[in-house]
């Protein structure tokens, strides 16, 4: 079992103050976004005996169990996170495992740089992922029905949408939500950006359920994205509440501190609030036109109380107990797990947990957990 010494990534939305008030350390006034705990090559965590990536990569069994690593192979399948955004994220979504070997395989073919700006495809892996709430956290996650979302555009009074309200209202949900959004992404820049303006002043100006999109055009003036954003749910969780955003979701994450996981992969497509690449066609190509509820999930609990965020998904499990202080729980498991602390003080083994720490057990090696305080469980299903 190895404590996890781990990196904090300092993108431009992160937040300032979030994750060193949950550390407890001081801020250093420069933004602290995500902070990753896992085996992933671009930042692996830390330990006393080298990198968890160099760990796993000397004994995969050992360190993953045999079911594991026939599963997913000798690596760790997912990733967990620390995310603090402080200013909304680009506006995404994610290809399933077809897509993702697809477009992979295609532009590996062409040649185009892995590290080139306008490279889609970072590797063959979908990227399924799940935020879970530790304060009240705003986000974005599916399609409203075009009845909702011509019924915002409209309450705007903003001329140049008409054009999309009324194609929102006269087509079939899957032809309104894609020629709508096609529009909006292919529309002149220099056009879109007036429409932004226009339609952000009005956000501004009737507040209530438009309040959010006239946040986000504070961060991201005249790109289409805020309009683009206007045919999606905003959701407000609250804590100890999720979402999974499964391959095809356009999403975004705006404010808030959560635990988030998913499958190790680097594949995003983006559709706004960014001034990175955007590829219209393969977008659509990958995004899944439906309009729903955005589904927020709550822990169901198991008798040892352990509470289970349940997902399609095998490449991770997420879970999390609130101790109590007076038991201990035995946590051991075959497959291998990341345990996380976020609030109180929780003891796993040797190690004493503060909120923000974290440690590494192997499958199979026993496990013991006490204290009092919230303690997370990353695993996967084998």
């Amino acid at each position: 079992m190895d404590r996890l010494d781990n990196t904090v990534r300092p993108y431009a939305w992160g937040s300032t103050t979030a994750i060193p008030r949950l550390l407890g350390t001081e801020p250093t006034g420069e933004p602290q976004a995500e902070m990753w705990m896992g085996a992933h090559p671009g930042a692996p965590s830390r330990t006393p005996r080298g990198t968890l990536a160099e760990i796993i990569d000397a004994d995969p069994e050992r360190e993953l169990g045999a079911e594991a690593v026939a599963k997913f192979g000798p690596r760790l399948p997912f990733l967990l996170k620390i995310l603090a955004a402080g200013a909304p994220l680009s506006l995404q979504v994610h290809p399933d495992l077809a897509q993702a070997r697809e477009g992979y395989a295609e532009e590996e073919r062409r040649g185009v740089p892995v590290d080139a700006p306008d490279r889609n495809y970072k590797d063959a892996n979908h990227k399924p992922e799940l935020i879970c709430a530790l304060t009240e956290f705003d986000g974005l996650c599916g399609f409203r029905t075009p009845a909702d979302a011509a019924g915002l555009l409209d309450g705007l009074g903003v001329d140049s949408l008409k054009p999309y309200v009324d194609l929102l209202r006269a087509k079939p949900e899957e032809a309104a939500l894609r020629e709508v959004l096609t529009a909006i992404l292919t529309a002149d820049p220099e056009d879109m950006a007036g429409t932004v303006t226009e339609a952000t002043a009005a956000c501004a100006r009737l507040g209530g359920p438009y309040t959010p999109y006239a946040e986000m055009a504070r961060d991201y003036p005249g790109d289409p994205g805020v309009i683009a954003a206007v045919l999606l749910n905003h959701v407000r969780l609250q804590p100890g509440e999720a979402l999974f955003l499964g391959a095809g979701i356009p999403h975004a994450y705006l404010a808030g501190l959560g635990v988030e996981i998913m499958a190790n992969s680097d594949n995003v497509l983006r559709c706004g609030l960014t001034p990175k690449h955007i590829d219209v066609p393969e977008l659509l190509r990958v995004v899944r036109f439906e309009a729903g509820d955005p589904g927020v999930l709550r822990p169901e609990a198991s008798p040892d109380g352990e509470e289970v965020y349940e997902t399609p998904i095998d490449e991770f499990r997420l879970s999390r107990w609130v101790l109590p202080g007076e038991t201990t729980r035995d946590v051991t498991l075959p497959t291998p797990q990341i345990l996380l602390c976020t609030a109180g003080s929780v003891r796993v083994g040797e190690h004493g947990l503060l909120p923000g720490r974290s440690v590494f057990v192997p499958a199979g090696e026993k496990a013991e957990a006490s204290g009092e305080g919230t303690l997370f469980r990353a695993t996967v299903i084998v």
